[in-house]
């Protein structure tokens, strides 16, 4: 299990060491991966506060180049460091989801095992409201008959020919991404070597490039939505009152 947890951030500076009831944001990110079963749990920094912060409260931590662009990128140097390569299965938990369920985590690492056909794994939830549908900041994901992943975008989809995405929503429900990924740490080493992808620059979604690149995406289908992440002070503010 790795941890990319990166110090800048544009909308919440200093984000991975954010207090949230006693505790950096990003242990609280690495306890709740540990609650997974996962066999190590690893943050992968780019800052030396970050890693020391991790080690005073017992969680293992290695120093990363600062000048990554990606957090895949990020992921890759941290497989490269542990030795890691081919089929070892490597789950990448966000270092702003202090709520994540470990259970989420646990089903989305199954999904390489039982997907022997994608070179990665993640997660989709069925959007219930219009204003989720049609906001740009909810990426949205489309499935083939396998649970694969064929699209995703910041775009309403699937889009209902004679019917406006703002009055109605398509039936099934559509799905919202959630944005954990579980990789073959072979790809994962391979990724940052393949080119961008037009529609990962036009979408702004990093996940395009293996689609773009003809590689497979599993997706598992949570029946419960995940606990808010931390992306701004508002967040912080709601996260930090439900440790009081």
């Amino acid at each position: 299990m790795l941890v990319p947890a990166r110090l800048a951030s544009s909308r919440l500076p200093g984000k991975p060491l954010a207090d949230i009831g006693g505790l950096p944001m990003v242990v609280r990110v690495a306890q709740r991966a540990a609650l997974s079963g996962a066999a190590r749990v690893v943050v992968a920094a780019d800052d030396a506060g970050i890693v020391q912060a991790c080690e005073r409260h017992g969680i293992e931590a290695l120093l990363t180049r600062k000048d990554h662009a990606t957090g895949s990128d990020r992921l890759a140097e941290a497989c490269e460091r542990l030795g890691l390569d081919g089929q070892d299965a490597v789950v990448n938990v966000q270092g702003d989801e202090p709520l994540i369920d470990p259970d989420l985590i646990a089903a989305c690492a199954a999904l390489l095992d039982a997907r022997p056909d994608c070179v990665m794994g993640t997660a989709a939830h069925a959007i219930d409201t219009i204003d989720d549908f049609t906001n740009p900041n909810v990426v949205k994901v489309v499935l083939d008959a396998k649970g694969r992943a064929l699209y995703f975008s910041r775009a309403p989809i699937p889009h209902r020919r004679d019917a406006d995405p703002a009055q109605a929503l398509p039936q099934p429900a559509p799905l919202r991404h959630i944005g954990l990924y579980a990789y073959r740490a072979g790809f994962l080493r391979r990724f940052p070597t393949l080119a961008a992808s037009p529609l990962e620059e036009t979408e702004a979604l990093e996940q395009l490039r293996v689609l773009w690149h003809g590689e497979r995406i599993a997706v598992h289908v949570s029946a419960l939505r995940p606990g808010p992440g931390v992306d701004t002070p508002e967040d912080l503010e709601r996260v930090r009152a439900l440790f009081v």
